[in-house]
């Protein structure tokens, strides 16, 4: 594995991200002797390796590029992925709201392409651990490659399991030492007995679900439980703003609704939560609106198998190449 320790300088199996004359990005892993071609003429590789992270470097047409290594950040956003990922704005309101920090242990489930395996391995240290778990192993493969690409090998602090939650979750986690569980999935009322027997008292529960059906389930499935305190739900929405002297106003593209983010804490066995008075009454309920619980249903894309095992190509592809070269 090549040696990346001077963060200062661009190496050989490094990730960089190209911002051209008129914003557009490229991003390529850096080989030596290779070319990357743009409609602006070819620019070598060689011509940023050793090079200072941060430099402009000429195509071979006279174009400037700029060349720094991504962000976290970056590379979710231009990573490959089967299944839709969880967008920064949300994965850093997770990390704050399941108070991920080194030394604690997490529970994530699915992982979908890895974008918040990122998030959460970078927060936990080398002390902390994460337990994954993804249901289809064509996007475990991808959340694999993906995370081993980033980090330069598979972190030693990351467990990846495949199968269904319920089933493996007592087999991999002993009960009561989670400090957290994520749960990123269609139906995750269904797992909540698995997860209150893995938290430990005081422990976090952060869900993230797409729509309002969705989240009035969830929600009243955890109250149902009784072993919660009483969820809070809430949304992040980012707006860009446009400055440049005094022509300041907010840009006319947000990044608006992903998805919305619900959390409660595990009350210690055999304590009861205080009566909450604001409450709605029964009626408020209507059991047969929540009978159907379907992909389709609620409006989520399937991802073709085609598209899945070519994303999983390249995934394993960048990741080889940083390993390797």
């Amino acid at each position: 594995m090549p040696d990346r320790t001077d963060r200062s300088l661009l190496h050989a199996g490094d990730k960089v991200q190209l911002t051209g004359p008129k914003g557009r990005m490229h991003t390529l892993v850096l080989v030596p002797g290779r070319e990357f071609h743009t409609n602006k003429g070819a620019i070598r590789h060689d011509d940023l390796i050793g090079h200072p992270d941060g430099s402009v470097v000429t195509s071979t047409l006279g174009a400037e590029y700029l060349a720094l290594r991504p962000l976290l950040v970056d590379e979710v956003i231009s990573m490959p992925r089967g299944a839709a990922i969880i967008y920064p704005k949300d994965a850093v309101q997770i990390l704050a709201l399941a108070d991920v920090h080194p030394g604690v242990r997490v529970v994530e489930a699915g992982v979908g392409s890895g974008a918040l395996s990122l998030w959460l391995i970078g927060a936990l240290g080398e002390s902390g651990h994460l337990f994954s778990f993804e249901r289809r192993q064509e996007f475990a493969d991808i959340a694999e490659a993906n995370v081993s690409g980033h980090f330069g090998d598979r972190p030693e602090n990351w467990t990846l399991t495949v199968g269904d939650l319920q089933e493996q979750l007592p087999s991999v986690v002993d009960d009561g030492t989670a400090d957290a569980v994520v749960l990123d999935m269609l139906a995750p009322w269904e797992t909540l007995d698995p997860v209150v027997a893995a938290l430990r008292p005081g422990g976090v529960l952060v869900v993230y679900v797409a729509t309002v059906t969705q989240l009035s389930r969830v929600m009243e499935a955890i109250r149902d439980t009784e072993r919660f305190t009483d969820p809070r739900a809430s949304e992040t929405l980012v707006r860009d703003w446009h400055v440049e002297g005094l022509a300041v106003r907010p840009e006319h593209r947000m990044i608006g609704h992903t998805g919305f983010l619900l959390s409660a804490r595990l009350l210690a066995p055999g304590v009861r939560l205080p009566d909450i008075a604001r409450r709605p009454s029964k009626e408020a309920y209507d059991p047969e609106d929540m009978a159907v619980w379907t992909p389709g249903a609620i409006g989520t894309r399937q991802t073709s198998e085609k598209r899945l095992r070519k994303t999983v190509r390249l995934a394993q592809t960048e990741r080889e190449q940083r390993l390797h070269d």
